[in-house]
């Protein structure tokens, strides 16, 4: 999250290792104190957005610094041909006082230098403030997005994970084959190799016969951006084309048996409700809302949030 204002003297850099500390303070705190939660510091209580994403690409992670002080982060992160950025946050201190647009002016070049054809981010529906702030960059807003949950219950069909595979790499080209059928160029195997290199979790793939018919890219547990007790599905997606509902519907059972084996109370997903069927599934299948946002777009076109995406992701 970000303000309006002029610009003050802020310099923005790659955000260092020895900063992480500082730059999780800060989005808890300015999450936190926008929320009016009591203690602003137990936003988000022990899950963590700053190291997992830093970690999957340090040179992507900006640091906006005045004075010497780090002041507020972004983090952009790329599946492929689509772009997106957040969480970006502000010691509250310094809102309204330009280092959101600041961090803005250096996101924008990122995206340009990676040639990605979607670009997007998730922020709150109900502040004016940050949609007209993204606008003045380009980016319109489209379609709410809940961030979801229920309880998990096992008993799913057949499944795998991709930990389990000898050698992931065929895993790997299948899940690019998959989400690129969805979107061309969409693909999300650096967050899946990030997952698996700083043990956050697991990929769980649904299989029809020989072909890959899903897969859920899930976090588990403290440190990660699940939390204790739960497990989030950072990204999912079902292949599409006739049947695609009905392999949706096993993804979702997968996602609850994995969590259920993980030792996970909850399960949290999000979804984009221009995927119509998607949201409509999940709905019928006990999710319900803990968190509504807004995804803003650039172009101010759909990419893969249309009826016909069985996909599950939020962009936060």
């Amino acid at each position: 999250m970000g303000t309006t204002g002029k610009l003050s003297d802020v310099q923005v850099r790659q955000l260092r290792e020895e900063e992480l500390t500082e730059a999780d303070r800060i989005v808890r705190l300015a999450f936190g104190t926008f929320l009016g939660l009591p203690d602003p510091l137990a936003f988000m209580g022990d899950a963590d957005y700053v190291r997992t994403r830093w970690a999957a690409d340090p040179a992507a992670a900006l640091a906006a610094v005045v004075d010497g002080t780090l002041v507020g982060t972004n983090f952009v992160t790329r599946w492929g041909s689509v772009g997106f950025f957040g969480p970006l946050t502000v010691l509250p201190s310094f809102w309204d006082r330009g280092v959101a647009r600041a961090l803005l002016q250096a996101t924008m070049p990122i995206f340009e230098a990676w040639g990605v054809g979607h670009r997007g981010l998730f922020t709150f529906g109900h502040s004016a403030k940050h949609i007209f702030l993204y606008q003045d960059y380009g980016f319109l807003p489209r379609y709410l997005t809940p961030v979801m949950g229920k309880r998990p219950v096992g008993g799913a069909g057949e499944w795998t994970t991709l930990s389990s595979l000898g050698d992931r790499s065929e895993g790997l080209e299948a899940a690019a084959a998959l989400t690129g059928s969805i979107l061309p160029g969409l693909d999300v195997r650096r967050e899946i190799d990030a997952v698996l290199d700083r043990k956050l979790g697991d990929t769980v793939l649904v299989h029809e016969g020989d072909e890959l018919a899903a897969i859920g890219v899930c976090h588990v547990g403290a440190g990660t951006e699940a939390g204790s007790g739960t497990c989030y599905v950072k990204f999912g997606a079902a292949r599409g084309g006739p049947g695609a509902g009905r392999r949706f519907a096993r993804l979702l059972e997968t996602c609850e048996d994995f969590a259920v084996s993980q030792g996970a109370s909850t399960l949290v997903a999000g979804v984009n409700t221009g995927r119509r069927g998607a949201y409509r599934q999940m709905v019928a299948r006990g999710y319900r809302a803990g968190l509504i946002g807004v995804t803003l777009h650039q172009p101010d076109d759909e990419a893969y949030h249309h009826p016909d995406a069985y996909v599950i992701d939020d962009w936060r």
